[in-house]
């Protein structure tokens, strides 16, 4: 028999989706987090979805704070360069973003993408399926951890072959993602840079259409 739902998982899964955070290193706490919670985030990643079976993806677990740091240079650099980018008002408030927790979560999980050298099943004409995957598996850490009260932030602003330097990727391996997980001292009742009107919220009528745009 098929397992089969009711309301109150609906809503209960519901709400694991609305109170995700991305979390800064101004919220994470100096609690260690247990290699069995760190066990149940990564398995559910491996419950994701992947065009054609084929599971391009591999998490490295970090506590190394020589390669936290490494990574942390990274982000340093690429940070002060993206600042650059914006002008004003916007420069001024990017400055005063926090943008990681890569020194104070106490574990970083870096996700790669294991591109294949065969031909996949659906990945024929958009080969970034395999890239897609990925993401839906990082997606289901993120829910997972949140249901575990744990708070995950995506670290984006790094040099990616600097990080794969850092935890001696094979060359053929592409980054993804760079997690920071911990424990946090509050979820946020809304997503930061909602609260603080970093660009303007996106109705559904803006975009959900039918048939055509």
């Amino acid at each position: 028999m098929s397992k089969e739902f009711n309301p109150a998982d609906t809503h209960i899964l519901k709400e694991i989706m609305q109170y995700r955070r991305d979390v800064r290193g101004n919220r994470f706490t100096d609690k260690s987090v247990s290699s069995e919670v760190i066990d149940q985030i990564l398995e559910a990643a491996l419950y994701a979805p992947s065009v054609g079976y084929s599971q391009p993806w591999q998490f490295i677990v970090i506590d190394d704070q020589n390669i936290k740091q490494k990574v942390f240079n990274s982000f340093t650099e690429e940070n002060a360069h993206a600042k650059t980018l914006f002008s004003g008002k916007k420069q001024q408030d990017y400055a005063q973003l926090k943008l990681e927790g890569i020194l104070e979560s106490p574990i970083n999980i870096a996700v790669f993408y294991q591109p294949s050298e065969k031909a996949i099943l659906g990945q024929t004409s958009m080969s970034d399926m395999g890239r897609f995957s990925v993401v839906c598996a990082i997606q289901n850490m993120w829910l997972m951890a949140r249901s575990l009260n744990v708070g995950i932030g995506w670290v984006s602003i790094v040099d990616p072959e600097k990080v794969k330097a850092a935890v001696n990727a094979p060359q053929n391996s592409e980054l993804i993602a760079y997690l920071c997980v911990g424990y946090v001292n509050k979820f946020l009742d809304e997503p930061e840079l909602k609260s603080k009107k970093w660009e303007e919220e996106k109705q559904k009528e803006d975009i959900i259409f039918k048939n055509t745009f």
